[in-house]
């Protein structure tokens, strides 16, 4: 069973259970989990690796519940779902939105993400911040990713349709799958998960095993449509035998 863990006060944390099998953010069960004792709520929409995200209303619920704690939202795969909550900080101080150029923009290497609040909270973060956390040659490669909206517009429609196009191979093979608003897919494969992971690997296909926190599942990166059909073909040949 995967879990959402909130941290509250101290060092203890809260777990709640993601339910299964289709791994739903527990909304309510994250309400109720809040107290006046919560510090912080961490929340990561879309949630990886369930591809499961979190609505507007459910996140302005949670705001609410936990005016004062801080609440970040992490929307690394935001492009993919196009739920945001940044709208939201001008009515909630305690409010944090983190992006990264991790997902969308290809740009893993460079290590850089980016984070939103209200002026304030940000002038305070700064007394952390070391003077040299980002270096200049990744901050232009930044400001040349946004600045190309055409290609990052064209390559999420490309993983939408790729991602539309995995989900109908899963079901017609019969595995079950949780519906994703990520670039990814988590499909249940049972007690077969480690043998279906080293046969696509195989076939140069890397794919990861997530059993250790959902058992008998495994994630599937969207790639384009060319490269799920290779995928879908291999996973047939694999899963038939």
């Amino acid at each position: 069973m995967y879990r959402f863990y909130a941290q509250v006060a101290g060092a203890t944390i809260k777990a709640v259970d993601y339910p299964w099998p289709d791994m739903e953010f527990p909304l309510q069960t994250v309400l109720d989990a809040i107290t006046p004792a919560t510090r912080a709520v961490l929340l990561s929409n879309p949630n990886n690796p369930t591809g499961t995200g979190i609505s507007l209303q459910g996140v302005e619920r949670i705001l609410r519940r936990a005016r004062q704690a801080v609440v970040l939202v992490d929307e690394a795969y935001y492009e993919f779902s196009g739920v945001t909550a940044l709208g939201e900080i001008a009515r909630a101080p305690n409010l944090f939105v983190s992006r990264t150029f991790s997902k969308v923009f290809g740009m893993a290497a460079m290590r850089l993400g980016c984070l939103f609040s209200h002026e304030a909270n940000i002038e305070f973060l700064h007394k952390a911040q070391s003077p040299y956390s980002v270096n200049s040659l990744a901050v232009m490669a930044a400001e040349a990713a946004v600045a190309d909206k055409p290609h990052i517009e064209g390559y999420v429609a490309e993983v939408l349709a790729a991602r539309e196009l995995l989900s109908l191979g899963l079901e017609s093979l019969g595995v079950r799958f949780v519906p994703s608003s990520a670039n990814f897919v988590l499909g249940d494969f049972g007690a077969r998960a480690i043998e279906v992971r080293d046969a696509l690997r195989g076939q140069g296909i890397l794919v990861r095993d997530r059993s250790y926190e959902a058992p008998g599942c495994v994630r599937i990166t969207v790639g384009t449509r060319e490269q799920t059909r290779k995928l879908l073909a291999a996973l047939e040949e694999i899963w038939k035998k």
